[in-house]
């Protein structure tokens, strides 16, 4: 599919379409939990692992502080830090331990969703429909997501990771402006420009240049606004290519404003419930991505682990790649 061919007037209809043409539905059985995780097998690990050469390493997370981009929509907050013991209540004596013995305690309160984060497979229904074609009231409820939790994804997320830069290759400086469309077609030349190629398992991170624009010119709309992202056509690359996971320096992962009028989403709206793909958002790949721009090696390991919080629909995550 091209962006000429969408009927911009009709999501509900190319949902529709997508969504049954791209729909892992009971290819890993009725009872399947990973998604597309589970083409990221064994043997796609040591493939990963092997391609630690230097034993650099990156995190790929924003800083989890008061100072990020969430301004209350849905909810959402940034985190809040808090001291339960600190070295003054160490220092005055305010502390039951033995022999001079003091120590430090902290609490933090965020919205799992509030900064690098995944988006689980209970996250986004289509019609009332979860991941597997599951009815979404008897999988989340006020308990949690009580058949895909992502604490089910937590021993998985390790291996061949790939960076296509497409802000670097294609935009202005390094970034591509809000509403810009990333099609299959920029992302196929943009692997070809870094020597690499996408397949089955990988955990393709996808820069855009947004994040390094809003961190120098300060967050905006960063979440929630308009943003560079996927283009709603590449769901039938995201289901033919068999990634296991894709993540962006994107809120939103797909782009904004969607391409269609009304819309919300739509891509997620495929991609998740559907496909069953793993989805990361708001990663800072910069640094890496300069790495990689000055070797010109495109591929590393990669570990992701969500938190195994019981019956969550997204987790906050430290990405780490290592070349």
């Amino acid at each position: 599919m091209s962006t000429e061919s969408l009927d911009r007037s009709n999501p509900a209809g190319a949902i529709a379409e997508a969504a049954k043409a791209y729909s892992n539905w009971g290819r890993w059985g009725e009872d399947d939990r990973l998604g597309t995780l589970n083409f990221l097998d064994e043997a796609k690990r040591r493939e990963g692992a092997a391609l630690v050469r230097r034993g650099v390493s990156f995190s790929l997370s924003q800083p989890f502080d008061t100072n990020g981009p969430q301004k209350g929509w849905r909810r959402r907050t940034n985190p809040v830090h808090t001291m339960l013991d600190t070295g003054m209540d160490a220092a005055l004596g305010h502390q039951p331990f033995p022999h001079g013995l003091g120590g430090a305690d902290d609490v933090i309160a965020m919205p799992l969703q509030c900064s690098t984060q995944w988006d689980g497979l209970g996250h986004i229904f289509d019609h009332g429909k979860a991941w597997n074609g599951r009815d979404a009231e008897k999988v989340v409820t006020s308990e949690g997501d009580q058949v895909t939790g992502i604490e089910h994804m937590a021993p998985y997320v390790a291996g061949r990771g790939v960076l296509l830069d497409v802000g670097r290759l294609i935009g202005d400086n390094g970034e591509l402006p809000d509403g810009f469309a990333v099609t299959e077609e920029h992302l196929n030349r943009t692997a070809g420009a870094h020597g690499v190629t996408v397949g089955r398992g990988d955990l393709v991170l996808v820069r855009t240049g947004q994040l390094t624009r809003v961190m120098r010119d300060g967050w905006g709309e960063y979440a929630g606004g308009d943003a560079p992202g996927l283009s709603f056509t590449t769901a039938g690359w995201l289901h033919r290519t068999e990634i296991a996971a894709i993540a962006t320096d994107t809120w939103g992962f797909e782009v904004r404003p969607n391409e269609f009028e009304p819309a919300f989403q739509p891509l997620h709206q495929v991609a998740i419930p559907h496909i069953g793909l793993l989805i990361g958002e708001m990663w800072d790949l910069d640094a890496l991505a300069a790495d990689c721009a000055d070797d010109g090696v495109y591929e590393f390991w990669l570990t992701a682990a969500p938190l195994p919080i019981t019956g969550a629909v997204g987790s906050p995550v430290n990405p780490i790649a290592v070349k």
